[in-house]
């Protein structure tokens, strides 16, 4: 007995003794300005509270996304009002309580950081409602999922595009989704969104949004290369999504990040 508690004793020392600390060395390089401007007009309110966010690119193993602070935001209507964006803390959160939403209008955003100044140029864009949903509990290839279809009616005749959000909070679940009309321009048409760990009485909160094409292509491109079936998480990006932020002082110092203006439906389903 005690020869064999021996033996494994040295076997334990012995697997102690093969595990090596290996120490990945990653290239850094300086942060970048990273610009969250989503303004959204949610339908029935005023639109008046808006907020933007501001933070840096952080290195890979950093757990902490740092805030850049101290900069002074404004964006400005179509009829040269001046909306002014104020920090509220040191957590790079910029608000306004007195901003005017109109359908149709240029909003132009100045973000001065680091004495250098950023700049973009967006339109709000309308949106269709949400008129009601549908919900499937046999879907997926396996019949092991629920399927959610939130329906909406696109206008006729002209050029449409869409950011669906769908949210469930208590189970901290946001999954977006970006349509266009080109197939299903002035139809009856819905938004798309399928789970298999969705449960009776989960709280669903979709959202729909009015974006440009611009928007969309970003949305895009960047959806595309955050899909989790895409394979090795480690895999090389196909191509650099730059939003339509601009570094007016140092263009080569380019901002991530993107500056939108939308009206939103939102609509809250229980899942039966």
């Amino acid at each position: 007995m005690h020869k064999l508690q021996y033996i494994c004793f040295v076997c334990l020392i012995t697997l102690a003794s093969c595990e090596d600390v290996i120490d990945v060395n990653l290239n850094t390089s300086d942060p970048k300005l990273v610009i969250d401007a989503s303004l959204t007009w949610l339908k029935g309110t005023t639109g008046q509270d808006q907020i933007i966010k501001l933070s840096l690119t952080a290195p890979f193993f950093q757990d902490k996304v740092p805030p850049a602070t101290g900069a002074t935001i404004t964006v400005t209507g179509s009829d040269n009002t001046i909306f002014n964006f104020i920090e509220t803390s040191n957590a790079g959160i910029y608000r306004t309580n007195n901003f005017t939403p109109v359908i149709g209008n240029t909003y132009n955003l100045t973000v001065i950081y680091n004495n250098e100044t950023y700049t973009a140029s967006e339109t709000l864009t309308a949106v269709s409602p949400i008129e009601f949903i549908e919900q499937k509990n046999d879907g997926g290839f396996a019949g092991d999922e629920t399927e959610i279809k939130a329906y909406y009616t696109d206008p006729e005749n002209e050029a449409n595009f869409y950011l669906f959000e769908f949210i469930i909070a208590s189970k901290n679940i946001q999954s977006l989704e970006v349509y266009d009309d080109e197939f299903t321009d002035g139809n009856q048409i819905f938004g798309f969104y399928s789970d298999e760990d969705l449960e009776t009485g989960d709280q669903l909160v979709v959202r729909s949004s009015g974006i440009s094409q611009r928007n969309f292509e970003f949305f895009n491109i960047l959806l595309q290369q955050t899909d989790d079936d895409r394979g090795d998480p480690f895999d090389v990006q196909p191509a650099a999504v730059r939003g339509n932020c601009i570094n007016e002082t140092n263009r080569t110092n380019y901002p991530l990040g993107y500056f939108r203006l939308s009206e939103t439906s939102e609509f809250t389903y229980i899942i039966e």
